[in-house]
């Protein structure tokens, strides 16, 4: 389930409605609208307003926890470790938003190169 369908779940579970939800986040009508035709996500600007007016987390509305049906615990969730949306993590997304169609795939490739770094270093320590 995307960001946009956990939001439409939301309010019909809490019988909101589209234009009272659009005002209190101070979005137009036609934008929520687009969310749900298009299957657009919200900026990342309008999450915290987003989550406030529907009584969730930020966590809850970009992984599902609690949300979706189909949610699995990932392996972090598993061990019992907390994670928790910072104010930095926030501030990573909108940066990442306002980079262009090119870039976002540059910086992804980049964050997995580094990944793979991170493992030939670890086995390579543990064969030496």
């Amino acid at each position: 389930m995307i960001i946009s369908e956990r939001i439409f779940k939301i309010l019909n579970d809490k019988h909101i409605s589209q234009s009272s939800f659009a005002k209190k986040v101070g979005l137009s009508g036609s934008t929520i609208s687009d969310w749900k035709t298009k299957k657009t996500n919200p900026t990342a600007e309008k999450i915290m307003p987003i989550c406030e007016v529907l009584g969730i987390t930020p966590e809850q509305l970009l992984t599902g926890k609690g949300i979706d049906e189909d949610y699995e615990e990932n392996e972090m969730e598993k061990t019992k470790q907390d994670f928790v949306i910072t104010n930095t993590d926030i501030h990573i997304i909108e940066d990442f938003h306002g980079l262009k169609e090119a870039q976002k795939k540059r910086l992804l490739k980049y964050m997995e190169a580094l990944k793979q770094i991170e493992e030939l270093e670890e086995y390579n320590g543990r064969k030496d």
